[in-house]
């Protein structure tokens, strides 16, 4: 379930470089933050649904994928208050602006992010 290493647009993040790799990347651009677990089967789900719609977007939009079960990353959970994974936080401008949780298709996907990111 890793990063697609030849898209760009798609990463891994941890709590050791969510400051750079997101708050300050979502400066630049909208960053989907996709908070999940290996053991959770909706995260299983929507993993491939996410990269569809990022890839569809071409470079407008980031997607951080944050392993909660890594190290200290659960902290990250916290500190956003995620009561169920998957959890997907869309970041723009340094801030949370959105989220919702669990598995959704694509077309929920694609119309949270146009409603709440600046494109």
């Amino acid at each position: 379930m890793n990063s697609d290493k030849n898209n760009s647009d798609i990463y891994d993040v941890s709590v050791h470089d969510f400051e750079q790799k997101v708050i300050e990347a979502s400066r630049q651009r909208p960053v989907l933050v996709d908070l999940w677990a290996d053991w959770c089967s909706p995260c299983i789900v929507i993993a491939p649904i996410l990269k569809q719609v990022i890839e569809k977007l071409d470079g407008r939009v980031a997607l951080a994928k944050v392993e909660v079960d890594e190290g200290e990353n659960m902290k990250l959970a916290g500190r956003y208050k995620v009561r169920g994974f998957p959890t997907i936080i869309l970041f723009q401008d340094g801030e949370a602006k959105a989220h919702f949780s669990g598995a959704q298709p694509a077309s929920f996907i694609d119309n949270f992010i146009h409603e709440n990111a600046e494109l």
